[in-house]
């Protein structure tokens, strides 16, 4: 015989037993107590790991060992409580329950279309008839059931109700989900087959809504239906005046017939003030002020032999002959002759040879 170094076969060799699984805190006693003792019912669960596991019903069914996991594909022979199936569940089903359990279907209400309908399921599939849910996630929403509500309610149709309350005790939720459905319950365990489930729900159906409509009818001063009166708007000064303006025009004419005279004499003194009132006046355009125009004032030529005193016929008549003659421009026509003079120069050039002298 061969030993191997990993057998514990030898002296003082340690041996290890199998690691006991991990249970959250809370949840050691409730495993202890449910492993003890085998449950009277058959439970199990399709997972589709759409739920939180913290908050997962199924899951923690299944950690307590009160419910088996099925897989993809795998058919039921019990109840299957499914929001897919045709018909309502009734105390009818309460032997095919006994005999094979009751399943349900572990997802999410918004992922209802991504569950494989049609690899899921069996011959007995039931809906569920109106429940309110007790749940933290759909808490006073009805048919939203999570896995635990939905079991605990079909066994409490099937006249199982203890099962029911040994399911729900291991929620905080669980008494609540039966003390809210409590008459609805035990309406529906009181019929007999399908058609009697739906008649009931049909008339506690009815009856809510009668009950919605006479609430709304009786209760318009109930200061239960105007909600958080703390936070109603604050009445102002001018909503006031608007009543007691109301209640005095109340108090008048509603059709405003009245067959005195000096009334539309007044009336129509006052539309006539109105209207000659400034603000109904047409504006007129005031006329802008033009400035004045002021003429240029003509220059007066002062002669210089008026102001020297001097004066006399002869030089009076001289001066006017000078006056008359034309003034010519000298420094003008020098500068042309000058011009014409310098374009007039010419200049000559002369040449001449010299030989240079040869030596001796």
């Amino acid at each position: 015989m061969v030993r191997h170094k990993k057998d514990n076969f030898a002296r003082g060799g340690k041996k290890f037993n199998n690691p006991r699984p991990r249970v959250p805190r809370g949840d050691e006693e409730e495993v202890d107590g449910a492993t003890s003792s085998r449950p009277p019912y058959k439970a199990a669960c399709w997972d589709m790991g759409h739920c939180d596991p913290k908050r997962c019903s199924g899951k923690r069914l299944m950690k307590l060992g009160l419910m088996r996991e099925l897989h993809i594909g795998q058919r039921h022979p019990g109840v299957i409580v499914s929001p897919n199936a045709k018909r309502i569940i009734s105390p009818a089903d309460k032997d095919i329950m006994e005999q094979h359990g009751a399943a349900v279907v572990e997802c999410s209400w918004m992922r209802v279309k991504e569950v494989p309908w049609s690899r899921i399921g069996g011959k007995c599939e039931r809906l569920l008839p109106y429940l309110i849910a007790a749940n933290t996630v759909n808490y006073g929403k009805p048919w939203r059931l999570n896995c635990v509500e939905a079991l605990a309610a079909c066994f409490a149709i099937c006249r199982r109700l203890e099962w029911a309350e040994d399911l729900l005790r291991h929620f905080s939720y669980g008494p609540s989900f039966l003390e809210i459905n409590k008459e609805l319950l035990a309406r529906y365990a009181a019929c007999e087959t399908e058609e009697d489930v739906k008649r009931t729900e049909e008339e506690w159906l009815t009856k809510i809504e009668r009950e919605y409509e006479d609430s709304r009818i009786d209760g318009g001063d109930d200061v239960w239906t105007k909600g958080n009166t703390n936070r109603l708007p604050a009445r102002t000064s001018d909503d006031e005046d608007e009543e007691s303006g109301d209640e005095e025009d109340d108090d008048k004419d509603p059709f405003a017939i009245s067959d005195d005279s000096e009334d539309e004499e007044q009336m129509a003194e006052i539309r006539r003030k109105i209207l000659n009132s400034k603000s109904f006046k047409n504006p007129e355009e005031e006329e802008k002020q033009q400035p004045e125009k002021i003429s240029r004032p003509e220059q007066l030529y002062v002669d210089s032999d008026a102001e020297s005193g001097s004066g006399g016929s002869e030089d009076e008549a001289f001066d006017n002959i000078i006056n008359a003659t034309t003034v010519t421009d000298r420094t003008g026509i020098k500068a042309i002759q000058q011009r014409k003079a310098i374009e007039t120069l010419s200049g000559s050039f002369s040449r001449a040879e010299i030989s240079a002298p040869k030596k001796a």
